[in-house]
């Protein structure tokens, strides 16, 4: 099975056949997809400015989408980097019960569903790398009462999404199921219970 890499020189072979490289750029979602594979294409489709369904883009565009999909790969890749050094001197110093975002991320590793979005028409409208880099920001802070990325306030409680974990608080603003460990647990009662939050 080709890698990340691989399937990204695809993309980018002018010799290729170009239904090639825009299967290629599928497959690539099989490898890193933040909102899930079909709400990263849709995002990526729309940013990069063809139809999830045209069979023939651009080939600027495909490259376009691959080049953002990229970007946002390294910036998640070097958060992993970063977490995977901070556990190991964790457990060099003695801790080795892990924490809740340490949970939140066994269910993310490699970069599947970090921000998730069970509806894939509705997704933050930013690049991936800067939705990601506001995530990463929050993960490393107390958490708080608001989306990480969007800053919505707006957080419903949904169940049954077609994720792990199958329920949780989704930021009605940008869509993104926002990781438990980034709210406050004042926050996730009130997400739970269907009310706004607010601000004192």
């Amino acid at each position: 099975m080709a890698g990340f890499r691989s399937l990204a020189r695809q993309v980018r072979d002018p010799g290729c056949d170009l239904a090639l490289r825009r299967y290629s750029l599928r497959k690539c979602l099989e490898k890193f997809a933040p909102y899930g594979h079909r709400a990263t294409w849709d995002h990526l489709c729309s940013r990069a400015g063809f139809g999830p369904e045209d069979r023939s883009p651009d080939p600027a565009r495909l490259v376009a989408a691959l080049e953002e999909l990229e970007e946002a790969r390294d910036v998640w890749l070097a958060y992993e980097t970063d977490f995977t050094e901070r556990r190991r001197k964790e457990k060099h110093d003695g801790l080795r019960r892990p924490g809740s975002v340490d949970d939140w991320h066994r269910l993310t590793w490699g970069g599947f569903g970090v921000a998730w979005c069970d509806d894939p028409r509705v997704h933050p409208g930013e690049p991936l790398a800067v939705v990601l880099r506001r995530l990463i920001a929050a993960l490393e802070r107390e958490p708080g009462s608001s989306c990480p990325v969007c800053g919505g306030e707006r957080l419903v409680w949904k169940y049954g999404l077609d994720h792990e974990p199958s329920s949780g608080p989704v930021c009605a603003d940008c869509g993104i199921l926002v990781p438990r460990p980034v709210l406050s647990p004042r926050a996730l009662e009130y997400a739970r219970r269907g009310r706004l939050l607010v601000s004192a």
